[in-house]
């Protein structure tokens, strides 16, 4: 599945976007989130408030709970204000 980072979460994690192919198990966001926090630094950087930290699944908003099966990808974005 492709991972697309935006913002500040991009900025930590060092990259864009990349391709993953988490394990089975992996089948929530909040899963996916733990799962890459177990991959680095950069990682735990990003998510270290997990719960400020937004995700679309196929671009479409998605809480935690939501599972991942499926999607072609997932971006994380910081939330964002208007103006």
């Amino acid at each position: 599945m492709k991972l697309v980072y935006f913002a500040w979460v991009r900025e930590r994690i060092g990259r864009p976007e990349e391709e993953l192919t988490p394990p089975a198990a992996v089948a929530t966001v909040a899963d996916l989130v733990t799962w890459l926090r177990g991959r680095g630094e950069e990682y735990i950087h990003a998510f270290e408030n997990p719960g400020v930290v937004r995700a679309a699944i196929d671009r479409v908003h998605a809480k935690p709970d939501a599972t991942i099966t499926g999607a072609r990808e997932i971006a994380f974005f910081p939330p964002m204000t208007g103006g």
